[in-house]
């Protein structure tokens, strides 16, 4: 289980990726200000090991996510979901993955082919303001938290956007 604290981008700052025990695992350098929204996840030596950005030009929001410097995934939100917002992990080949649930609360799963392979949830934790990720065994745990971390980032653009109207 990894541990992320919520509501970081509204201040800009920086924070750690925490396990269940408290250890800490990653470090993310939010570059929430830059015109890209752009962020970068380092491992506890300080080197970057992925990284999160808004693709300036598209339809829809969409995040990109490079491991290794290479790219990964994009994350983005599906066009035509009534009721709920949906977003998918577009992965290179025929395995991407879908976010549903209540992804504004924290309350979601991401599945691959109708097999959920990672929970999302504010309600295993005690600690004010964070949300647990739960990565089933054998997939990738930084991908998954990369996309986590882009759905956070367009949830949060949306709803500056909002308040701005």
């Amino acid at each position: 289980m990894y541990v992320i604290r919520e509501r970081f981008f509204a201040f800009g700052d920086d924070f750690d990726v925490l396990d269940e025990h408290g250890t800490k695992l990653f470090r993310v350098d939010g570059k929430v200000f830059s015109a890209r929204d752009k962020m970068v996840i380092e491992d506890p030596a300080g080197v970057e090991v992925a990284s999160v950005h808004r693709h300036l030009v598209a339809l829809r929001p969409t995040y990109e996510i490079r491991i290794g410097g290479e790219k990964a995934a994009e994350v983005r939100k599906k066009l035509f979901t009534p009721f709920r917002d949906r977003f998918t992990i577009d992965v290179p080949g025929p395995d991407d993955l879908t976010m549903k649930g209540d992804l504004l609360d924290h309350e979601y799963v991401i599945e691959r082919g109708g097999r959920d392979v990672a929970a999302v949830s504010k309600r295993w934790l005690t600690i004010r303001d964070t949300y647990a990720v739960q990565v089933a065994a054998g997939e990738d745990a930084l991908l998954i938290i990369a996309a986590v971390l882009a759905l956070d980032l367009a949830l949060e653009r949306e709803e500056k956007k909002k308040a701005d109207e």
